[in-house]
């Protein structure tokens, strides 16, 4: 069978080592950084941890999607862990999956990972607060203010959920305090101040995550051309998890991470025909084209992302 003209992967294992090793990887080196960093450099320390707690994301995103394993609880043990401190993962995987609902992509209402507004929501905001937003359309202003902006817009959300009684809410951050506490406790256990770890790690961490989604999507008529790709990236495209190459993830949201890039490779033609040659040389050149100009317009271009087929 094919979908959008490629070739469509079915097969899934039950056990998928390589994610295993990753998550290994990444939590081994977690705790060194953490256990010996007075003894590490800090032009070192700083963006080696930034790097290990934006992997973390990146291994969070594909546990998401049903790996490493068919044993779903496994999984969610091993992906929950918040490195990050202000992103609980059973949010992070109700909004992500969310965001999957292709025909919705880019929608102000609907994606809850769109950067799109709508007329009625820019309107509501105060001059302040869109001159926040225009700045974060720019390459150097999503990985500076972007972080900021992000952990306040979705804190205080979360904030009055909780306040105002949502039981899911309230679920969710009952179980983030036992996980952070726990983190809490072994950065006071390694002598690390969590401020100092909180700004020289996890803000530049998350500045790092939102590099891959600062030009992912664009709003588009059409579903298949709203999801962009970033080639010749080997260094950020292993940070990513191989998700510059995002037209990928979204034909095959459930293929694991290492088998993207083959994939791509045999399937390239028809994946940049489908997406109408979205397709960016590099994060270089993502960050040189938009450094101090904005990647889109703010207000949707069609006001709401049309469905399907019309």
């Amino acid at each position: 069978m094919t979908k959008a003209g490629v070739q469509v992967r079915r097969v899934r294992k039950a056990i998928e080592w390589p994610t295993i090793v990753l998550a290994a990887i990444i939590y081994g080196l977690w705790g060194l950084l953490t256990f010996f960093h007075a003894a590490i450099p800090v032009w070192i320390w700083i963006p080696l941890g930034a790097w290990t707690v934006a992997w973390q994301t990146s291994l969070q995103h594909e546990i998401i999607h049903g790996h490493p394993t068919t044993n779903r609880a496994f999984n969610r043990l091993l992906g929950s862990w918040p490195l990050l401190l202000w992103l609980p993962y059973e949010s992070y995987r109700i909004s992500h999956l969310l965001h999957h609902r292709d025909e919705r992509l880019t929608d102000p209402l609907d994606d809850p990972e769109s950067h799109y507004w709508t007329q009625e929501q820019w309107d509501q905001l105060s001059p302040l607060h869109a001159l926040v937003v225009r700045a974060n359309s720019t390459f150097l202003g999503r990985v500076t203010v972007g972080p900021a902006r992000s952990m306040y817009c979705f804190l205080s959300r979360e904030f009055k959920a909780v306040r105002d009684g949502n039981t899911m809410h309230r679920r969710i951050w009952a179980g983030h305090a036992l996980q952070l506490a726990v983190v809490l406790a072994w950065l006071l256990y390694c002598g690390l101040n969590p401020i100092v770890y909180f700004v020289l790690i996890v803000y530049p961490g998350t500045a790092l995550m939102m590099v891959r989604s600062f030009a992912e999507h664009r709003a588009e008529n059409e579903v298949e051309e709203r999801t962009a790709i970033v080639e010749n990236a080997p260094i950020m495209g292993l940070l990513f998890l191989y998700n510059n190459l995002h037209v990928v993830h979204h034909e095959q949201p459930m293929m694991p991470w290492y088998e993207i890039p083959a994939w791509y490779r045999h399937n390239r033609d028809s994946l940049v025909r489908t997406n109408g040659g979205l397709v960016y040389n590099s994060y270089l050149d993502i960050a040189r084209r938009y450094f101090l100009s904005e990647h889109d317009t703010q207000l949707h271009p069609l006001g709401r992302a049309p469905a399907a087929g019309r």
